[in-house]
Formats: structure tokens, sequence, C-alpha cells
């Protein structure tokens, strides 16, 4: 089994999500019935069906994503279609945007995978570095990080609204009630976040091993990081907004509070695992 530390850590942060969804759901059969227990399961799929159908299309939407033309790009095509045959993949659909910054960023999932490279990242990278990037965005699909971040994302928002219920079931239903609820909600879901954050910077690790063994060498994508920061520190304007920043390559964090709440572990500590 490959990267098995790194996916134990991931598999214990899904069973403490697990653990809070099924105490929101056993909380609410308690207080309606076990009739609830369907409608608890129906609304949790709907909710991240919309969460991540809405997500898809906001993402490309937001940084005004169109396809590739392959007759322009000739070279980010074919290794696309290489690199998707040797992972074992259906090819993704391939689209280019003007970000403002070098990055790129995978939707979708196995069969209806989409991914994004800025135009500022094909001029910055040499074909071997680009290549990298590329593996790593379609590790991202063939683990299918999207689908297993968007059901967290849905855990969280179900588990706030259940903290936010629970306030005002147990009040006067009064004003300062409403606020409390507003308050209580967000903080636990700014919690359970954090545990789902918690698998983004573990999926970036897995991404970045995949990606080195699929181009046989961690160093082109070491190299690409290390522009790639670069990029963004010249960078005055960008089209990434915070929700699509989750899906992109590059993300970093300084201090120890950022750390916790970034999507992405710390550049250097990526470029040396690749290196080492």
């Amino acid at each position: 089994m490959k990267h098995v530390g790194l996916k134990l850590r991931m598999a214990v942060v899904a069973a403490i999500l697990a653990a809070f969804y099924l105490v929101v759901v056993a909380v609410a059969v308690a207080a309606f019935g076990p009739g609830i227990w369907p409608v608890a399961v129906a609304g949790t799929v709907l909710l991240v069906g919309v969460q991540y159908k809405i997500g898809k299309w906001a993402a490309l939407r937001s940084v005004g994503a169109e396809d590739l033309p392959e007759e322009q790009y000739p070279r980010v095509h074919q290794q696309v279609r290489r690199l998707s045959r040797d992972m074992g993949i259906e090819e993704p659909r391939l689209m280019g945007a003007r970000m403002g910054v070098p990055n790129a960023f995978a939707v979708g999932r196995k069969g209806a995978g989409v991914v994004v490279v800025s135009t500022e990242l094909m001029q910055l990278l040499d074909d071997d570095e680009l290549e990298g990037v590329l593996a790593h965005e379609l590790a991202h699909i063939a683990n299918r990080d999207v689908v297993t971040m968007v059901v967290g994302q849905g855990i969280a928002s179900i588990v706030g609204i259940a903290a936010q219920f629970a306030v005002l079931a147990t009040g006067d239903n009064d004003l300062a009630d409403f606020f409390l609820a507003v308050v209580v909600g967000n903080v636990v879901q700014f919690v359970v976040m954090l545990f789902v954050l918690a698998i983004s910077r573990y999926r970036e690790y897995v991404a970045d091993a995949d990606a080195r063994e699929a181009i046989g060498s961690g160093e082109p994508l070491a190299r690409a990081l290390e522009k790639i920061s670069g990029g963004h520190e010249r960078a005055r304007e960008s089209a990434v907004d915070d929700q699509v920043s989750a899906l992109c390559i590059f993300g970093d964090a300084d201090s120890v509070l950022t750390r916790l709440v970034s999507t992405h572990p710390p550049t250097e500590e990526r470029i040396e695992r690749l290196r080492a």
C-alpha cells in the first residue's frame, strides 16, 4: 500500500469527521424518532451533491476557465493524455485561464475531471516542470480528493446547522438566542473544518508523491513549486479567490495559526519531501 503513513492519518481524520456526523444523526433520531434517519441521510447526500455541482461550476467560472485549444498547446494535451493513461484514469477536460499568477487546479472526479492551467504557469515552466504539475493535479482526480473535500465540508456544514438548532431548541427563541445560535454554529463548524483542512494538507503530500512516481522523479515538481512560489510573491493581481485557492497546487503558510487553517502544507516541506 502506497503512502501508508499519510493515508493512515487521513483515515483517522476521516473517522473523526464520521463520528461528528453520527453524533448529529443520533441526536436527531433521539429528538425526532427513528423515522428521521433516512431523511438525515438523504439530506446529507443532497447537500453534498449540490455543493459538489455548484462548487465545480463556481471554481471554473471564477477564473474564467475556457477549453485549452490543442492546436495552440499540443504539448500540454500530449502530456495530460500520456499521464492519464499511465495513471489509469480517463483523460480529463483541459482548460486554461488567466489567473494573474502561475497556478493550476483540478475539479471533478474520475471520468468527469477537469484540469485548469493558468497561462502564466505555461509561460513560466519548462516542459518537465509542467509535467510534474499536471501529474500532481491528475493525482487529485485519481485519488478522488475533490469529492473527499466536498464530503468533509458538507459534514462541517451539517454539524454547524445542528449546533444552531440545538441552541434555539434549548433557549427562549428570542433575539439573543438567535445571535448565540449563529455564533455557536460558526464556532462548531470552524472546529470541524480544522479536521477537513488537515485532510487537505495530507492530500497534497500524497498527490506530490504520486506525481513523483508518475514522472519518475520529484525534482521537476520541486523546481516548479519554487518557480510558482516566486511567481506568487511577484504577482500584484490574482483571479484566484479563497475557494479556488484551496484547489490550487500552490498555497503557503508561515505562522502556526496560518498553518492550522491552511489548505496546503508549507512549500518548503513539500520541496524537501520531493527531493528526499
